[in-house]
Order: C-alpha cells, then structure tokens, then sequence
C-alpha cells in the first residue's frame, strides 16, 4: 500500500523510518533515494490510518525502520517484500503479471488521469529528467478520444 500510495521504490519502502511518516504535514519523507537525494511525498489520509494500525499491532521502534528485517536495526528485505506481493497475488488468484515497480507506474499513471501536472509527477517520483517520467506514463485511446481539436475552441460556427 506505502508503495502504491506514494510512488515509492521497493527500496524506498523498505529504507522509511517511523520518524520519517510526518502526520502534521502529511507527508513522508524519502531519505536519500535512488541518487542519494531527499524528496517529500504525500501521505495519504487513508495510508495514514493503515500505517497507524501496523505500528500499533507491530510496535516498530519509534527511532527505527517502519517495517523492520530479520537483525534489530536492518530495514526489511527488498526480496522478502516482492516475494510477498507474489504470494498475494497469488492467493487473489491474479494471473496477470505485475511487481512491486508495477506499483509505482500505477501511481504515476492514475495521477495523470486525474489531471495532475507531469512535473509534479516527476518530483513525487524523484526523477531529474522528465524524459524518465513520460517512460512511466501510458496514455490511452481514451485519453487521445477525449482531446479536443485548437480548432473547435475558434467561434467559427
């Protein structure tokens, strides 16, 4: 869900720290990512009330990673969570092929249904060229369908 809810690599996921989840601003912060940069994303109301059921339940160590590995103070396999994805899908019984990055491009892909800017897509996703964005984008028939030609702005009629 923190994947899908933010945009988040699997090594994002598995790197956040309790301290890291900022209810005040709703937001979390990704410390250095794929680049070794900074980036804040979202935190989404409904992810809010998850991550505080899973600290509940899990007591993580509040100075520690959110989802902790095997050894006190390592982060959670990489690995492992994929490996849980495939074994979710699974139990679904979803047979279309899908991961963790699939995740991530879902993500991408529904804010830019909802009309949200390709910029801002690419700072959520930490991207510095926006030709990495567009690689995550994938525009529909519908999309192209529902474009209006220049030319029927123009009062010609």
């Amino acid at each position: 869900m923190l994947c899908y809810a933010a945009g988040l690599r699997v090594s994002e996921v598995v790197n956040i720290k309790v301290t890291d989840v900022d209810s005040q601003r709703m937001c979390i912060v990704v410390r250095q990512a794929k680049g070794k940069k900074d980036r804040m994303v979202s935190l989404s109301p409904v992810l809010l009330v998850m991550l505080r059921e899973y600290i509940k339940e899990h007591q993580p160590d509040q100075k520690g990673y959110l989802f902790s590995g095997q050894f006190a103070g390592e982060p959670y396999s990489s690995r492992s969570l994929q490996l849980i994805l495939a074994a979710a899908k699974e139990k679904a019984g979803i047979l279309k092929p899908g991961s963790m990055h699939a995740l991530r491009h879902s993500f991408a892909t529904h804010l830019l249904d909802k009309g949200t800017d390709v910029t801002i897509i690419m700072k959520l996703l930490g991207h510095n060229d926006i030709r990495t964005t567009m690689r995550y984008l994938h525009v529909t028939n519908r999309d192209i369908l529902q474009i209006l030609s220049p030319l029927d702005d123009l009062n010609l009629g």
